[in-house]
């Protein structure tokens, strides 16, 4: 696991962070991200991060959202200059849709905001979702053991036949592709989870469980363990850096 990996999971393992705890942390790790330049939270900033504290996106889930921004951003310009939190607001919020959508809270702590704009989210095609996963998987390949470097390449190659059967993907055969995809999507992470010792899966029930704290009180208990489980899933794929094959 990475030190900024490892960073994130020990603030989200903490007791229920207030608002202010919460923006100074993130101030902290923006701090970092900026090489050491302090660009102070204050004012509308801090209401906007304090408000993050309140609708429950965990710190990690905040700190994943400003990676990429700064991706985005260095990739972009060879003149860098300290980043603003504002500017990070929108991946955020949009890794804590995914977040949520993934764990399992989406419906069940679904705000009218969030709700009015599901419908603006741009889609993927199916065609296209093939071959970007088909794209992640191969990058896998280098850095795997050899079983599962060939359980990479058996799904890859299914893929691949999925995508060049020549048949439009709507219909009975869009039906067939995803199921084959949430087969293979188990069997990866199946394989995966496999290879983890019982302390793995502890720490990582965890981690999943400090993340979902601000959605404890607003879920039925059977909810709560379908997301747990769900958000240990996404924790094994992430460790794995494994692509969701999965389609909706």
């Amino acid at each position: 696991m990475s030190d900024s990996l490892s960073k994130k999971i020990q603030l989200d393992k903490r007791k229920q962070v207030k608002p202010e705890d919460y923006c100074r942390e993130i101030e902290a790790y923006l701090c970092r991200k900026n090489e050491g330049h302090l660009i102070r939270i204050v004012g509308p900033s801090f209401n906007l991060v304090c408000g993050w504290a309140l609708r429950g996106v965990p710190m990690s889930v905040a700190c994943q959202g400003i990676d990429r921004y700064f991706e985005r951003y260095y990739a972009g310009t060879r003149r860098r200059r300290p980043v603003r939190i504002d500017f990070c607001e929108h991946d955020v919020l949009q890794i804590f849709d995914e977040w949520k959508k993934v764990v399992g809270v989406w419906q069940d702590a679904l705000d009218s905001e969030q709700i009015a704009n599901q419908g603006n989210q741009s889609s993927v095609s199916l065609r296209a979702h093939l071959d970007r996963v088909a794209m992640r998987l191969n990058s896998l390949v280098d850095h795997s053991d050899k079983e599962f470097g060939l359980l990479i390449k058996e799904a890859v190659q299914t893929l691949e036949e999925l995508r060049l059967k020549g048949k439009p993907l709507r219909g009975e055969f869009k039906k067939h592709c995803l199921l084959r995809l949430e087969e293979l999507d188990s069997r990866l992470l199946n394989a995966v989870r496999e290879k983890m010792t019982e302390l793995d899966l502890d720490k990582l029930r965890g981690e999943a469980e400090s993340e979902l704290r601000g959605f404890r009180s607003r879920l039925t208990k059977e909810s709560y363990e379908r997301s747990v489980v769900a958000c240990i899933d996404r924790l094994v794929r992430e460790r794995a850096k494994l692509p969701i094959l999965t389609f909706e």
